[in-house]
């Protein structure tokens, strides 16, 4: 059987700790993270995620069953980076990102594209605060079928989700998927997006 996680020893040595504007990029080149739909509490459900070395870098852990108002992404040692929390009495579904697990001063808004035509568009991230230095960023594609682009104001792909594909063409199946980040975005606001993307299209 092919290893999802081959080593969960070592935390993500490339990966920095968190501004407090979380949208500031990452130096270092392109990161390239396996995603598993699976917590590894045996009572919960989530996401673990490791890097290109095996190490456990992200995990989310979401108790009981059904969909969560509140999700938070946590690092290997099990410390809060961000918190997202579906926003109450709004039009169209829009979940809030927030530093930590702060209650308050959301950093970002992931807002849930509604449209009667035929669009590639699933959400748009929205920054919330003057600072951040960034214009926002379309997130297009096909969430089921692990096929996502994030794109940033210039149209410029910055994250990917992909289907994986275990040595000899096996696949995996949709629990477990890659995602590609590059340099221009944030690796926790990226994965606080796929986890928002899963509560909105799961």
């Amino acid at each position: 059987m092919t290893r999802v996680h081959p080593n969960t020893a070592a935390p993500f040595a490339d990966l920095p700790s968190l501004p407090a504007c979380c949208g500031a990029t990452r130096e270092g080149g392109v990161a390239v993270l396996t995603v598993w739909r699976k917590s590894l509490l045996f009572s919960c459900h989530g996401f673990t995620v490791f890097d290109a070395e095996g190490n456990l870098v992200f995990r989310v852990d979401i108790y009981g069953s059904g969909s969560a108002g509140e999700l938070v992404l946590m690092d290997a040692a099990g410390k809060p980076l961000l918190t997202a929390r579906r926003k109450k009495l709004s039009l169209g579904e829009t979940w809030l990102i927030y530093n930590g697990e702060d209650a308050d001063n959301p950093l970002y808004s992931v807002k849930r594209h509604v449209s009667l035509l035929h669009c590639k568009g699933l959400a748009h991230v929205t920054p919330l605060r003057g600072g951040s230095g960034s214009a926002g960023y379309a997130v297009e594609g096909s969430y089921s079928r692990r096929s996502c682009t994030v794109y940033d104001e210039r149209r410029r792909a910055v994250a990917e989700i992909q289907r994986k594909q275990a040595v000899g063409g096996v696949a995996f199946g949709d629990d477990v998927f890659r995602l590609v980040v590059q340099s221009d975005l944030n690796t926790c606001l990226a994965m606080a997006i796929v986890i928002v993307l899963d509560q909105m299209f799961q």
